[in-house]
């Protein structure tokens, strides 16, 4: 009889999760897996999948009004309705989690829809159907959940990210409580589709540890697409009012109303009740997994990959920490992830995407820095008669020429950076950016037109 049940067990059927089962048993392992909820984690059914899907709707409020200086005529006022995008994205989740099952089914994981408790080193305890099963490696893979962060009166009364993509009707008025992406995403998407937004947030300015340049062009944006911001504020209570409505309590200032609150001040790694300290896995302050680079704990059979590490919390690093530990575990090739240069993006509009380390991270980690920007109206504007700026940054090393920053507030943003990214990892320099030939008319080609450095 084998030692254990299976070779793996996965807790968590997220991006993670999902892959590192999927190639583990490619590898010949017997896989289990358990999803409290549905198949297909954070990303796929309340993160970033129905977000962008929410964030394609709400520009074409732009659309329709940039159209008319193109021409077009339409034969009456565009209306939008709450309900058909609700459930066309729902339906989307739906098939999306459909089909990570079927990938799991395919690969010959088991698959358990139920909680899985970790016993002891070895041992998971699945708690509807009371089965225990023994693994030679367990993999922690359970995600980060919101948090209100702290605690206040009447904190129940607002909603998370989680609960969002579901609300019964489109509010007129919501309070959007943080500075950081998820909250700013929302607040940029619900004031596009006619929601009158305030964002709420205890810092001097919006999105914390992003370029100090970049922070300040989008909420300038913001600020021009309407929406409200009290910054340096944080909210004693919220109650409710006798129409239904939310009434949030501030430090300084006035109260302010809403018909939503919703609270993005954060994600925690999700390991309460896990049975992790019971296993004897150390936890940091956040309650996140420490783990090395190899993704494995203090436990030798007990590892961790995704927001559950509180790493680099971002999908994709998640699913290549996931096939990182697959390979290295159980096909005998060896390698770990590399988290010093990943691309990353906020959906807001305008969007914003960046790679490698900001203007004030260089200089904080010693390097000579030499800043190239440029900022611009862009092209479809012009005629359109927009408000809109694009702008372009780029940190450069002195001493080595490399370009160590790349950073970009516009259409496309994301896009845009997720190609660049491949030449600022491989350590491009700022010659072979000024040495590539400009792709005529585009935004991008001011990557490689910028000459002078800032300030020369």
């Amino acid at each position: 009889m084998a030692e254990y049940d299976v070779d793996l067990f996965v807790i968590g059927a997220g991006s993670g999760g999902t892959r590192a089962a999927r190639i583990a048993s490619g590898h010949g392992a017997r896989v289990m897996i358990a999803e409290a909820d549905r198949i297909g984690g954070t990303c796929v059914i309340r993160g970033c999948v129905p977000k962008k899907l929410f964030v394609y709707a709400s520009r074409f409020m732009d659309d329709f009004e940039d159209a008319a200086g193109f021409g077009w005529t339409l034969p009456e006022k565009p209306v939008f309705d709450w309900p058909t995008l609700r459930d066309a994205v729902a339906n989307e989740v739906t098939r999306l989690s459909g089909l990570y099952r079927k990938g799991l089914d395919g690969a010959k994981v088991e698959v358990r829809e139920e909680r899985a408790v970790i016993e002891d080193a070895h041992t998971i305890r699945l708690e509807t159907s009371g089965q225990k099963v023994t693994a030679r490696h367990i993999l922690v893979a359970t995600g980060g959940w919101p948090s209100f962060d702290p605690p206040i009166p009447g904190g129940e009364l607002g909603i998370s990210s989680n609960e969002v993509f579901h609300l019964p009707a489109l509010p007129k008025r919501m309070l959007v409580v943080g500075g950081g992406y998820i909250a700013l995403e929302f607040a940029s998407l619900f004031a596009r589709l006619g929601v009158a937004v305030t964002v709420l947030h205890r810092g001097d300015n919006i999105l914390r540890g992003f370029d100090e340049d970049v922070r300040t062009r989008l909420r300038d944006a913001l600020k021009e697409a309407g929406i409200a911001f009290r910054l340096g504020c944080t909210i004693d209570r919220i109650e409710q009012l006798p129409d239904g409505a939310r009434r949030a309590h501030c430090a300084t200032g006035a109260p302010i109303d809403a018909d939503v609150v919703l609270v993005a001040t954060g994600r925690r790694p999700n390991t309460k009740g896990l049975g992790l300290a019971k296993a004897g896995v150390e936890l940091g302050p956040l309650g996140e997994i420490l783990v090395d680079a190899a993704s494995a704990s203090n436990v030798p059979s007990i590892h961790a990959v995704g927001d559950v590490t509180n790493r680099v919390n971002l999908t994709p690093v998640a699913i290549r920490e996931g096939h990182a530990f697959a390979d290295s575990t159980f096909g005998g090739r060896n390698w770990t992830v590399d988290h010093g240069m990943i691309a990353s993006a906020v959906f807001t509009t305008p969007e914003v995407g960046t790679v490698g380390l900001s203007e004030t991270q260089a200089v904080a980690a010693g390097h000579e820095v030499r800043v190239f920007e440029s900022g611009f109206r862009p092209m479809k504007a012009t005629i359109s008669g927009r408000h809109e700026r694009t702008y372009m940054k780029l940190v450069v090393d002195a001493k080595t020429d490399k370009v160590i920053g790349v950073h970009i507030l516009g259409h496309d943003a994301g896009e845009i950076v997720q190609s660049v990214a491949i030449a600022v990892t491989m350590g491009a320099t700022k010659a072979d950016f000024d040495r590539t030939v400009a792709l005529h008319p585009s935004a991008a080609e001011e990557l490689v037109t910028m000459r002078t450095p800032r300030n020369s």
